[in-house]
């Protein structure tokens, strides 16, 4: 008796991997199918992807509805299959369902969004894709070297968000703040040079602003953001080389290298007219007595 029961159950466990199996075949084939429609019907990408993105989305919830039904027509099998199989599915998948539950909370409370600018595990990118198991982010160069595209793609599981910190550029408060080191010699009109640098990036930031107070106000709403000052300041500091004096300005994350150089040329062009005004290096004095 308990050999004929066996079988059954056997067979109804093969017969219901066989309907899912069916079921995610006919799935993925449907959104091939959708989405070769859409692309052929729609010549704008960004409209393309939100579209696409929303049949992935559309059929995976299907899918998973389906093999809810299929899999629990009742509680007592339910309960016998996830009793026998969910220990070693939690040690053999658990990556796999931790990617899952991290789409899931990225689905719905939005750490990021594609196109932002995010920083994990020493990867840095603007987001250019979000799936059920990983995400991509276009790669950008170091602070250092401008965070400029370097034309790679990385792909990060999910469940990094869970397991490594996050940086995100957009998210809350809108600019980033950048500084450019200025370095001039001891002889050098230093006050004079710091009136220059002033003008210079409030020339490129002061128009900055008004809008970046605005997005902090936006932003207490939801973070313990304080910034009592926005408006470009320059400080002094003084090196074996010479007297250092910093900008420190706002700017969109994506134009801090076009800033820099814009900066960097005024800069250039106007310490060139100034004869009191002579940009430093490291340099070896002798004296004689």
């Amino acid at each position: 008796m308990n050999s004929i029961f066996t079988y059954i159950n056997g067979n109804d466990l093969v017969i219901k991997v066989f309907w899912t199996f069916i079921a995610f075949i006919a799935i993925m084939l449907s959104i091939k199918i959708i989405n070769h429609i859409i692309y052929t019907n729609i010549d704008d990408n960004n409209k393309y992807y939100l579209v696409r993105k929303r049949v992935y989305y559309f059929f995976s919830s299907i899918f998973v509805i389906v093999c809810i039904f299929l899999w629990s027509n009742s509680a007592t099998s339910l309960t016998t299959y996830l009793g026998l199989v969910s220990a070693g599915i939690a040690i053999a998948l658990k990556n796999l369902f931790s990617n899952i539950a991290a789409w899931v909370f990225i689905i719905i409370k939005k750490p990021f969004k594609v196109s932002d600018r995010i920083s994990i595990n020493n990867q840095k990118g603007d987001v250019i894709d979000i799936r059920m198991f990983q995400f991509s982010l276009m790669e950008v160069s170091s602070f250092e070297n401008g965070e400029q595209s370097t034309g790679r793609i990385a792909i990060i599981p999910n469940h990094y968000i869970f397991s490594h910190s996050l940086i995100n550029y957009n998210k809350g408060f809108k600019y980033i703040w950048s500084e450019i080191k200025v370095l001039i010699t001891f002889e050098s009109d230093w006050e004079k040079a710091k009136t220059i640098l002033t003008d210079v990036s409030n020339k490129h930031s002061l128009h900055l602003s008004d809008e970046a107070s605005r997005s902090v106000d936006e932003a207490k709403k939801d973070y313990m953001i304080h910034y009592n000052n926005l408006t470009p300041i320059v400080y002094t500091d003084v090196k074996e080389s010479g007297i250092q004096l910093t900008m420190r300005y706002l700017c969109p994350p994506r134009q801090m290298r076009n800033t820099v150089n814009d900066i960097w040329e005024d800069i250039l062009r106007i310490f060139r007219d100034e004869e009191n005004i002579q940009l430093a290096y490291p340099t070896t004095r002798v004296t004689r007595d």
